[in-house]
């Protein structure tokens, strides 16, 4: 194998208020669409779609749902979210 340097930054919000805070100060760093990936029917059944979807357009976001991500993806499910992007 060839030598390299493999670095992933992580970047952990804790507290209450810190989902909204969170995304409007990341959403400052990318460009104007996202791809929302997502999987069953709880994150629209807890209102969090909704709130997450308000958040984004406040950014000046333009948003692409991407729903029915099941745990473990398929190549054939992952291949989808990228004719999309």
């Amino acid at each position: 194998m060839n030598s390299f340097i493999y670095q992933y930054p992580v970047r952990q919000h804790f507290g209450k208020g810190c989902a909204e805070s969170a995304i409007k100060d990341e959403m400052k760093q990318v460009g104007k669409n996202v791809l929302l990936a997502f999987g069953g029917g709880s994150l629209k059944r807890t209102g969090l779609y909704d709130k997450l979807l308000d958040w984004l357009h406040e950014c000046g976001k333009n948003v692409v749902d991407f729903s029915g991500i099941m745990p473990n993806p398929t190549y054939d499910k992952v291949q989808e979210g990228a004719r999309m992007v």
